[in-house]
């Protein structure tokens, strides 16, 4: 029997039918080793990787991240809980020295949303139990971020746990200005700069801004979860930059840990975190701030300052907007209808979830990879690194058109 059936069956009994069936769909690929923009199969072959959920910002295994987790790991890869530890000392100030003026505090965890639950705790002690989040709005599936996750699929199953939360469009600061009321002080507000997973949304231009001003004017906390856009993502440090916004809790993630290990944090300002920071038992988890991954995450935050990643993402992301939107214009603007998103985050927006899932196997037949959207069937996702090279782009651009040609030739 073969590797990949191997795998595949044990996925089949052990995993989950349906993952096992996803995996098949996309031909029964095993990935096997990475590094930078390139992954490889048990197999031989080699992909362009331009997904991953934009967990690979620094590429797969950069070396420097490589480096101190090794380090780490051959020293003191997990703390006591009791005494002080410094990797994560050192991490949390490294955090905070690169969030916006005012945010000092920093709670780590593993996955997103496990730091959007540290948010919702640090709002419900306060008083502010009355959530409000946006239409195609994604943080996460533990039970309290599923409250505010904007899908019906993932929260009918569990309703009766689930804490309610109401959704207002995206977008429309009017209709959050209603759902605050005269008083906001029992309310917090979780929203993303940019929707990932409802289909590279971007907002209206000051819409963030009146999102802040509205909860500073009503009392209510606001919790902006750049867990996708932060660490550069989006061409600058925060998306929340392009307009000054400091939010009392600054959600993060992805990106931490350097695509080497899962790291999460939420980001807080004093007041937020008093909680937190008059009783260290409040909210607790055996493997927050372990130490191997906060040698992740500080290296991490390293790399993007020294090689000015920041500002890769942006020059990176320029081109590659240019050079897709041209095919796409040339090609199939009936069948590819939208290409937006700031930085090395894009969403490709089709007619129709069909062709959107033609184009993801088209686009895998040129050994490129993308990603779904969880909450936006007919977006497609493309998250380069911001370590790119002029040969990767090539191939992502020519992938692109020969995916693009096969798509409008499909549809005649």
């Amino acid at each position: 029997m073969t590797t990949e059936f191997v795998v595949l069956e044990q996925t089949r009994k052990h995993l989950g039918r349906a993952r096992a069936q996803l995996g098949s769909l996309l031909g029964g690929l095993v990935e096997h080793r990475s590094e930078g923009a390139r992954l490889w199969t048990t197999d031989g072959r080699e992909f362009l990787n331009c997904g991953g959920y934009g967990v690979f910002l620094l590429g797969a295994r950069h070396p420097r991240v490589v480096d101190a987790v090794t380090e780490q790991l051959g020293r003191h890869p997990v703390g006591t809980r009791g005494l002080l530890e410094a990797a994560a000392a050192g991490a949390a100030a490294a955090l905070a020295e690169v969030a916006p003026a005012g945010l000092t505090k920093v709670y780590f965890a593993g996955a997103g949303t496990e730091a959007t639950e540290a948010a919702l705790k640090m709002a419900a002690i306060q008083g502010r139990t009355r959530l409000i989040g946006a239409a195609g709005g994604y943080h996460g599936k533990t039970i309290g971020s599923l409250s505010l996750t904007a899908n019906d699929t993932y929260q009918a199953p569990f309703r009766g746990l689930l804490h309610g939360a109401a959704r207002v469009p995206y977008g429309d600061a009017a209709a959050l200005d209603e759902a605050l009321g005269p008083d906001g002080s029992d309310a917090c507000v979780v929203l993303e700069p940019i929707q990932g997973e409802g289909g590279v949304i971007v907002p209206p231009a000051g819409y963030l801004a009146r999102v802040q001003r509205l909860c500073r004017e009503r009392g209510a906390m606001l919790v902006l979860d750049e867990i996708m856009t932060g660490l550069g993502r989006t061409g600058t440090w925060w998306r929340g930059e392009i307009e000054q916004i400091t939010p009392d809790v600054l959600l993060v993630g992805k990106s931490l840990g350097g695509g080497v290990l899962p790291v999460s944090a939420a980001i807080a300002t004093e007041t937020a975190y008093a909680a937190f920071d008059a009783d260290l038992c409040l909210h607790t988890s055996t493997f927050s701030a372990a130490p191997l991954g906060m040698a992740a995450a500080a290296a991490t935050l390293a790399v993007l300052r020294e090689e000015d990643l920041v500002a890769a993402c942006a020059r990176i992301g320029d081109r590659l907007r240019a050079g897709l939107t041209e095919i796409r214009d040339r090609t199939c603007p009936r069948q590819l209808i939208d290409i937006r998103g700031a930085g090395t985050l894009f969403g490709l927006e089709f007619a129709d979830a069909g062709l959107a899932g033609e184009f993801l196997l088209e686009m895998l037949d040129a050994r490129v990879i993308v990603n779904h959207s969880l909450n936006a069937g007919p977006v497609l996702r493309l998250t380069p690194p911001a370590t790119l090279q002029p040969l990767d782009e090539a191939w992502l651009l020519e992938a692109f058109e020969k995916a693009c040609v096969r798509l409008a030739a499909h549809a005649i």
